[in-house]
């Protein structure tokens, strides 16, 4: 095992690290639109406040489960990381290298051309819906996929460079 072997398992596991705690913002403000969600069910009197109650319940919701699911993956992740490398580096780094320039891609797809089509289809239906619970749906969604790019775009960032890493050790 060389010295540069080690600097491989130890970017790897920093960067499954910097997933969690990246990832636990999902987590974050799923709490902060079920709270809403509850706000607006004890506070809300007029229509449009009431429509929310729903729409920022299942966003919360989503949001929750997003978050908890990518913090469980990386969690796993991380002590995987050290099983592999230790059984084949190579193999690990391939690996690695596969995996990364595929996450990349479906964020090309995913985050960088759906989210934003998503958002815009969003935003037409509050122009041309009137009623108060589409609105909120529409508002809501949009929220929710704000906070998905905020994200994620620190996420790609970060995937990016440990994509480049990869393959300057390989």
């Amino acid at each position: 095992m060389k010295a540069g072997d080690i600097e491989l398992l130890k970017s790897a596991t920093d960067w499954a690290r910097a997933e969690v705690f990246s990832t636990s913002f999902f987590v974050v403000f799923g709490v902060m639109f079920l709270l809403g969600s509850v706000s607006f069910w004890y506070l809300g009197k007029s229509e449009i406040a009431k429509s929310y109650v729903i729409p920022t319940m299942v966003a919360g919701v989503v949001l929750l489960i997003i978050g908890l699911g990518l913090i469980y993956a990386n969690v796993t992740r991380i002590s995987a990381f050290e099983t592999a490398f230790n059984s084949d580096a190579l193999a690990f780094l391939q690996t690695e290298i596969a995996r990364v320039e595929s996450t990349l891609k479906e964020y090309q797809t995913v985050v960088f051309k759906a989210i934003p089509a998503i958002i815009i289809v969003c935003a037409l239906g509050i122009a041309f819906m009137s009623t108060p619970i589409w609105r909120a749906s529409f508002i809501t969604a949009i929220a929710m996929l704000i906070v998905i790019l905020l994200v994620d775009g620190t996420a790609h960032a970060r995937v990016d460079a440990y994509h480049k890493l990869l393959l300057t050790v390989s």
